[in-house]
């Protein structure tokens, strides 16, 4: 059974820094695709980062490009987001998300992915 652990949210003022982890259980970060969502109250849950399995190449949404940087650590088994110059607009419910089959359209479908971590909130304050 995969499982997926999300820690490292917060409270944080804008232009502060938090790093997120996901730790998964069950299975290997090598071989997922992961990525991290998020989830603000009274919205759709919207892709933030993915890391291909293979090779590593990264995805960002168009508003964290720049700012958050997903990396994985394979020792650890763990998948991590750096968030960096976060905004009040940051603030949300941050998940992990991971799929064993290699997803051959979007990363950043939420549809794409089986499994789910309990996620950690983000608060950015002004």
């Amino acid at each position: 059974q995969v499982q997926l652990v999300e820690s490292g949210g917060g409270l944080v003022q804008a232009g502060g820094s938090l790093r997120l982890s996901c730790v998964v259980s069950g299975g290997s970060v090598r071989n997922y695709d992961m990525a991290w969502f998020r989830q603000a109250p009274g919205q759709e849950r919207d892709f933030v980062a993915a890391i291909r399995r293979n090779g590593g190449a990264t995805l960002y949404t168009d508003s964290v490009r720049g700012r958050f940087t997903i990396s994985r650590d394979f020792a650890k088994n763990t998948v991590y987001l750096q968030m960096n110059s976060l905004k009040p607009e940051d603030t949300a419910v941050y998940y992990c998300a991971a799929e064993p089959r290699t997803i051959l359209s979007s990363l950043g479908n939420a549809v794409n992915y089986d499994y789910w971590g309990q996620g950690t909130q983000v608060t950015v304050s002004l």
